[in-house]
């Protein structure tokens, strides 16, 4: 089956372990890109935190996608927004009323990139968050906002071993209402439940008019799988997870090593006539 989308995860899949885009990756991008291959990247980062990416890959325009906050939202690259799903200011209060109780740091993500928090110790994991998405940060309690206010996401940050005590109690609590998934060691994301990558895939698909099998996944930890099920063809980055490797039809190299380039010219790309 010819593959018509590249769903691209960002962090250890098309960023390298220094946080760049190799330029093997950058050349099989654009020779897809020339064959009419849709490259959507699939990320937990709101758009203003990959715009840079896109620049560099050469994605522009309003046909071309994004599938962003895990899902949450899906909107051209030129920020058309198609669907998005929201959580509401008593999710908002929820969350953070649970992440006092069990003293985790806590903050959540609007549409427009910016990042609410109501701890006045703000954790190294939130200000790393802003940075790598471009976002502003405002400490406000949940009673401070609108009652119409809405989130992207609710994130529970901090050391891996403070995510590791608390998750059990943030999937038991959440887990049977809401889409609750270790994005990494730093975070663990609240979403509507309507919400995950594979999700925000399979809606973009079916609006391009796309099937499953013309869809290839590339990503490395556990929030790709659900694009991994989607998706006709799913690729676990060599430095990926175990889980995510398992739950693959193909294992590439590393993304210090070219993985993502090799996976693309030899999954995806047609062979050039001479």
């Amino acid at each position: 089956m010819t593959i018509k989308l590249i769903a691209l995860d960002i962090d250890d899949t098309l960023l390298n372990s220094k946080g760049e885009i190799l330029p093997s990756t950058i050349a099989a991008v654009h020779d897809a890109l020339a064959q009419g291959i849709k490259i959507v990247l699939c990320t937990g980062r709101p758009l203003a935190g990959v715009k840079s990416f896109l620049a560099q890959l050469g994605i522009a325009g309003d046909d071309q996608y994004v599938v962003t906050y895990n899902g949450a939202i899906i909107e051209s690259v030129a920020g058309r927004v198609l669907v998005k799903h929201l959580l509401d200011r008593a999710t908002y209060v929820r969350l953070t009323e649970f992440a006092a109780a069990h003293h985790v740091p806590f903050n959540v993500l609007d549409e427009h990139s910016t990042i609410y928090t109501a701890d006045r110790d703000i954790d190294f994991m939130t200000v790393v968050q802003a940075m790598e998405n471009s976002a502003g940060m405002l400490v406000r309690d949940p009673a401070e906002m609108p009652a119409d206010f809405a989130i992207a996401k609710g994130l529970f940050v901090g050391r891996r071993a403070v995510l590791d005590a608390a998750e059990p109690a943030v999937m038991a609590e959440f887990g049977d209402d809401f889409y609750v998934v270790r994005a990494s060691p730093n975070f663990l994301e609240v979403m509507a439940p309507q919400v995950d990558k594979g999700k925000g895939l399979a809606e973009l698909a079916k609006q391009l008019e796309i099937t499953a099998a013309e869809v290839m996944a590339v990503g490395d930890e556990a929030n790709d799988l659900p694009m991994f099920s989607f998706a006709g063809t799913a690729v676990a980055m060599g430095n990926g997870s175990e889980i995510a490797k398992g739950h693959a039809d193909y294992v590439t190299e590393t993304n210090d090593a070219g993985g993502l380039a090799d996976a693309i010219r030899k999954l995806a790309l047609a062979p050039v006539k001479n």
